[in-house]
């Protein structure tokens, strides 16, 4: 019996003590708030359109306002593997939105992830990125926000499954995936570099979609923006770091500053969530950031096989079979070659070529199904106002059709890629 009582108070306090350690993390970074009244402050002209600057700098718009409803009035659904997590309402409406907080609370929750009354925040808000962000632009921001309409559209609650649901698992999480941070300019490194890292690690929070994740849902830090499936969207956002995926250290800076721009240029362009982000936010940055954000992208170092598969001999082209090829060849003919070519060869500034694109050789085919599936088109933007795109297939194509034309495709041409399985059909 008593060794019963001295194994259960061992255990007791290994409880007491995981808990402590859990509230101990969770409450690193924390800050005193200030006495609001003591110290009101007015916001400059020039801090609120500052404000409005980042704000499209982050695409705040793209996750806090819903389609026909009022500007950052939230009640967007951002789906998750554990849950839907609904966006808040940023307005200054006193009850419904951000009315009645102060700029402090608002840092806290940009820089800690803790909501005005201290309750976790779901790192679909992405406060681990914007944690980097610096109280002089989180002030702008919450300035730029709190002189746009109010709106008294409620919050919704979320829609997760238990435990994930409860702040006690928030908290454990944020324990083992979030420190608060700041943004560290690196001495050695040019301010054009430094302003391009900011913005990309920070308030355009890139990793969310090119890092991949843990089994908890973090992103993986230490892989950087390597690449990753989104979450149920299944839309694969490819490496920053491969010049076999969306790498571009060969490119020139004016060409991704372009491709940022208006979603084209002679390089690629951009379909899917990367074309709502150009579309909302980065084709309303200004040159000199935009620069920056090529500067910084393009020093990224090449983490991809391009170079070791280079110096290999060449290998002999894959075996395929001959009746899924035969089958793609007429799908093709038939749907494809009008716009893309015969050959794959495409069309300059409407159809992009097939032949020797990288989106089309990747070892993920998550995207080229989501394109012949549904279709996609570049974003409308000022340097491409009429942009060409492509119409969905999944009505006259079935997933044997849809996997036949994508394995003539990868090996066509000169294209030399691995066969689109049933498989991977059906996981898409």
């Amino acid at each position: 019996m008593r060794r019963l009582f001295y194994f259960l108070a061992v255990l007791a306090s290994l409880a007491l003590l995981a808990v402590a350690a859990v509230v101990a993390l969770n409450l690193r970074g924390e800050e005193p708030l200030p006495d609001v009244a003591a110290a009101p402050v007015t916001p400059t002209a020039a801090q609120i359109e500052r404000g409005r600057y980042l704000a499209l700098a982050g695409n705040c718009a793209g996750c806090h306002t819903t389609r026909g409803g009022a500007a950052y009035g939230g009640g967007v659904g951002i789906e998750t593997p554990f849950g839907t997590v609904f966006s808040s309402n940023l307005t200054p409406d006193p009850k419904a939105g951000i009315g009645g907080w102060s700029a402090a609370h608002f840092w806290r929750a940009m820089h800690n992830g803790r909501s005005k009354d201290g309750r976790l925040l779901y790192p679909a808000f992405p406060y681990p990125n914007f944690t980097r962000v610096t109280r002089e632009d989180s002030d702008a921001l919450f300035a730029y926000l709190q002189s746009i309409p109010p709106a008294a559209t409620p919050n919704l609650a979320h829609k997760l499954r238990f435990p994930y649901d409860t702040q006690a698992a928030l908290a454990v999480w944020r324990a083992l995936s979030f420190t608060p941070g700041s943004f560290a300019p690196e001495p050695a490194r040019p301010a054009e570099w430094n302003r391009g890292a900011y913005l990309v690690e920070g308030l355009g929070h890139c990793i969310a979609c090119h890092g991949s994740r843990n089994v908890l849902g973090a992103t993986e830090e230490k892989l950087g923006l390597s690449g990753g499936l989104i979450p149920v969207e299944n839309w694969y956002a490819p490496s920053l770091t491969s010049r076999r995926e969306a790498g571009v250290g060969d490119w020139d800076p004016h060409d991704i500053v372009a491709l940022l721009k208006t979603g084209t240029s002679p390089r690629g362009s951009v379909m899917g969530p990367m074309a709502d982000v150009v579309f909302r936010s980065t084709q309303y940055l200004d040159d000199a950031d935009l620069r920056a954000m090529a500067v910084y992208l393009k020093a990224l170092p090449d983490a991809g096989p391009a170079a070791a598969a280079a110096a290999a001999p060449a290998a002999a082209p894959a075996r395929r079979d001959a009746r899924v090829m035969e089958r793609g060849a007429k799908v093709y003919d038939q749907r494809c070659a009008y716009c893309h070519g015969d050959l794959g060869q495409g069309a300059q500034g409407a159809y992009p070529a097939l032949a020797g694109n990288r989106a089309v050789l990747m070892d993920s085919t998550a995207n080229l199904i989501q394109v012949v599936r549904h279709g996609g088109f570049l974003p409308s933007t000022a340097g491409n106002p009429r942009p060409y795109g492509m119409p969905p297939f999944n009505q006259v194509l079935d997933d044997d059709d849809v996997a036949a034309v994508l394995t003539f495709v990868r090996a066509s041409w000169g294209n030399d890629a691995p066969a689109v399985s049933a498989r991977e059909m059906m996981r898409r």
